[in-house]
């Protein structure tokens, strides 16, 4: 039986109450989480696939007398010689290694995982070439970069479904091309095509969904299937690696499924909100009645038709006050705006090189990097409901202050107990903080996607949240820098990061609350939304809120 909407003549018709008569959390909102959860593992797939295909293992320069030696007697045999990965022996002397003269490596013992042949073994890009590894990295987050600013402008002029499906095409193309590279040129540039799609594709559905979506239901929706999928993603990832025994092969699969983003225009429809910002409102009431239709309501057509005098009417009165069509750069142009739009860049640069460092730093903790990586990703699973059942309470800046200050704190006793205790001894204390450190940064990095979401308003919500992603993941490029500061004193990444955290968790403070609160649609709106006095307090308040707010 077919549930009929009607609203009294004089309600403001705007695209919260229309969305509840069309249903807010129905089968087109179940739909759309579950797609949502397959772009999560799709992205998951696509965004450690460059860790798992660059691999090194332990390795030794190759001696005829080395044959058939296990990896403790090529340690003992090595334990005199210097640079034991590059260098050339002469000999084996009663058990000793003997260093050449002179001469380069020109092959190697490595110590596979589980016979797991990477792209580093196979290409043997070691030694003098192991920089080869380091650049296709540089060269993956340079696309990512480019791909963000591209994909992010093209959904706010072509439309948030259609940048997803181009976004996610690109980066399974340059996982599928990568697959058949036999040198360093077109690796880098595989790489880079690659890198397109990296973290667009994510924000892209995450933005779908974000519209559509009941804001009493909002958290649990976003962020379970994000903690349940993409935690599965990466748990499984690894040991389909090695399950498969080949990177070429393990590109084959994390790219091949990206076909299925293909079906989405079959199952769900353009943003309606991003409809309307775009004053094109009879495509909107198509879409919200595809959605009604879904869920199985029925909606008088005088409920669309007073949507679209109050949204014309709207446009109009904004019309009058200003001629300038909202871009990202207009962000910048009022005082309370730009000091909020300025936090969020610099948040973002925190978060995201806090997250990568943490999560890719998986080597020499005297456990397998496969399987402390894989081990480590549940925390996903908890980190998710931690958001799920206090973000509605303490407020979303609350949680956003509270995991960068906690996640600080971890990472700094991680970073010490790794300087001080031996790994191979301390193996589980070590993957156990390890855990704890992914969980911290994964709350913050959660939080801070929907946290930025909703101060941004829905004009340009897709051009603004690529162009802070785009900061973001352009300090990537000094993940490994930061990674490369142990060589100094063991601890300073961590405390390094620690130190960012702390900063982060400052800058939370100078942002608005947005629970309970209606969310801006235009620039002038959020203008007005991040005012000072919404600012500097962790407590969000208790409003009596209508069914538009949020």
């Amino acid at each position: 039986m077919k549930l009929v909407s009607r609203c009294p003549a004089n309600a403001n018709m705007d695209f919260s109450r229309v969305l509840e008569n069309c249903g807010a959390f129905g089968r087109f909102q179940h739909v759309i989480l579950l797609l949502y959860g397959y772009t999560n593992i799709l992205s998951s797939l696509h965004y450690f696939s460059q860790t798992l295909i660059t691999f090194t293992p332990e390795h030794w320069c190759y001696h005829d007398d080395l044959k058939n030696l296990n990896s403790s007697d090529l340690r003992q045999i090595y334990a005199n010689v210097s640079h034991k990965s590059c260098t050339l022996l002469e000999a084996v002397v009663n058990g000793t290694g003997v260093a050449a003269s002179s001469g380069h490596c020109q092959n190697w013992i490595f110590m596979r995982e589980q016979g797991y042949e990477s792209i580093t073994t196979e290409l043997k890009w070691v030694c003098d070439k192991s920089h080869h590894s380091a650049v296709g990295q540089s060269f993956f987050f340079i696309g990512s970069v480019v791909g963000t600013v591209i994909f992010g402008n093209l959904s706010d002029r072509i439309g948030r479904l259609p940048a997803l499906l181009l976004a996610t095409l690109a980066g399974a193309s340059g996982d599928f091309l990568t697959s058949f590279v036999y040198g360093f040129p077109l690796f880098a540039f595989s790489r880079f095509v690659s890198g397109l799609s990296t973290d667009t594709m994510y924000y892209l559905m995450y933005i779908l969904v974000f519209e559509y979506l009941s804001p009493k239901r909002r958290t649990f929706g976003l962020n379970i299937i994000l903690a349940f999928f993409y935690c599965f993603g990466l748990m499984t990832s690894p040991w389909l690696a090695i399950w498969i025994g080949n990177w070429r092969h393990y590109l084959w699969l994390a790219s091949l499924p990206a076909l299925g983003v293909l079906a989405y225009p079959l199952l769900i429809c353009e943003s309606a909100q991003w409809l309307l910002t775009k004053k094109r409102y009879e495509r909107a009431v198509q879409c919200l009645k595809w959605v009604a239709k879904f869920n199985g309501r029925q909606v008088e057509d005088s409920v669309f038709d007073e949507f679209v005098k109050y949204y014309r009417e709207k446009g109009n009165e904004e019309l009058k006050l200003t001629s300038d069509e909202d871009t990202f750069m207009g962000m910048f142009r009022t005082p309370h705006l730009r000091r909020c739009t300025l936090s969020l860049l610099l948040k973002s640069v925190i978060i995201t090189l806090s997250y990568d460092v943490i999560n890719r730093n998986m080597e020499g903790l005297g456990t397998s990097p496969f399987k402390l990586f894989s081990y480590t990703s549940i925390n996903y699973l908890p980190a998710g409901w931690t958001i799920l059942l206090l973000q509605n309470n303490i407020g979303r800046k609350g949680m956003a202050c509270g995991a960068l200050l906690v996640g600080g704190i971890i990472t700094t006793v991680t970073g010490f107990l790794i300087a001080f205790l031996d790994p191979k001894e301390n193996a589980l204390l070590l993957a156990v903080m390890i855990g704890l450190g992914r969980y911290g940064v994964t709350v913050s990095y959660d939080a801070e996607i929907q946290y930025a979401a909703e101060i941004i308003p829905t004009s340009v919500r897709g051009r603004a949240l690529s162009n802070i992603h785009v900061v973001g993941l352009a300090s990537n490029s000094l993940v490994f820098y930061v990674i490369y500061l142990a060589k100094f004193y063991k601890p300073l990444p961590s405390i390094f990061i620690s130190c960012l955290m702390f900063i982060g968790a400052g800058l939370c403070l100078t942002l608005p609350e947005t629970l309970n609160r209606k969310l801006p649609e235009n620039l002038a709106e959020a203008e007005i939304f991040v005012k000072p006095g919404q600012c500097f307090s962790l407590c969000p308040k208790r409003e009596k809120i209508s069914s538009t707010t949020i």
